[in-house]
């Protein structure tokens, strides 16, 4: 027996209807139409589907069976071609994103939930970058978006600039070095340094300042959030650096001071790098535009 979607629709149609003509004209078909493909329907499977001397018409126990099929079937076709509009139109589809920049979680989760009061139907989740190679992941399609300050020349990947960032130095405001207006690297032999558990290559204090001046701090310690580095940091545990707009509220504490980096200071580039086939969707224009207003907010703060 070979029952097409049209047939459990028709079946759903006449018993909803209660009759051919109000069913032909819901399922925008002649009756002449909708009778010939019960008909076709009824030799298929070999036994009657309609008790026709009712009125309204009813199903007999095959057709009843029948359209417990519909039922079950129908919505599940009809909830995917909902979905494949979606994806045809730009509001629906997925938005997997991958962080290299571990300080951008709290960053991340207001543009997050601004995003997801504008695009319900978009499927969000955050895979922390760190765990794994992200950018092999993007080029495979195992996440949509990487959120890096690192940018490669991959093809098919584009690396979208969302904001610019100094990292700054973090002492206590009772630190020694406090007095200084600007930190070098070499101020950094004999501190204990309180980073991220982050790879030191992915952190900006090596890969801007530290590894090309061959400077080692005293000792490493990793901490997971950045509340427990300021914590320790004001407890003049050791001295951290930390991206400008993480460190806002310390420009208005009396127990911390910030300090830039060398003389010129240093300037850091925050991207989303997207696969090009994706940039044209309008949900992920969005994110992009999200992601930098945020940013500049908690600048400006």
């Amino acid at each position: 027996m070979h029952i097409e979607f049209r047939h459990l629709r028709t079946i759903r149609a006449i018993h909803e209807a209660g009759g051919l003509a109000k069913a032909a004209d819901q399922l925008n078909i002649t009756q002449s139409a909708l009778s010939h493909q019960v008909k076709g329907l009824e030799d298929q499977a070999g036994v009657e589907l309609f008790v026709r001397r009712s009125k309204p018409m009813r199903l007999t126990a095959a057709g009843l069976r029948l359209l417990r099929l519909a039922n079950q079937v129908l919505p599940q076709v009809e909830a995917l071609q909902d979905e494949f509009a979606g994806l045809r139109d730009g509001s629906s589809g997925r938005l997997h994103i991958a962080i290299e920049c571990h300080a951008c979680f709290e960053w991340l989760f207001p543009v997050l939930e601004a995003f997801r009061k504008s695009w319900p139907d978009v499927d969000v989740d955050i895979r922390p970058g760190l765990a794994f190679d992200a950018m092999p992941a993007l080029v495979k399609e195992d996440v949509d978006v990487v959120i890096s300050s690192d940018p490669e020349d991959l093809p098919g990947i584009t690396f979208n600039p969302l904001f610019d960032y100094a990292p700054v130095f973090v002492a206590a405001s009772s630190h020694p070095l406090a007095a200084k207006d600007y930190i070098e690297a070499g101020d950094f032999r004999g501190q204990t340094l309180i980073t991220y558990p982050v790879d030191r290559a992915r952190l900006d204090v090596f890969s801007q300042l530290l590894t090309p001046a061959k400077v080692e701090p005293a000792a490493i310690r990793q901490v997971e959030l950045t509340a427990v580095i300021l914590l320790l940091v004001a407890s003049n545990r050791g001295v951290s650096v930390l991206p400008d707009w993480v460190v806002r509220e310390v420009k208005y504490s009396s127990d911390y001071v910030t300090r830039p980096l060398t003389a010129q200071g240093i300037t850091r580039r925050l991207y989303a790098a997207t696969r090009d086939d994706d940039l044209g969707k309008p949900f992920m224009q969005e994110l992009i535009r999200l992601a930098g207003q945020e940013a500049r907010r908690l600048q400006d703060a």
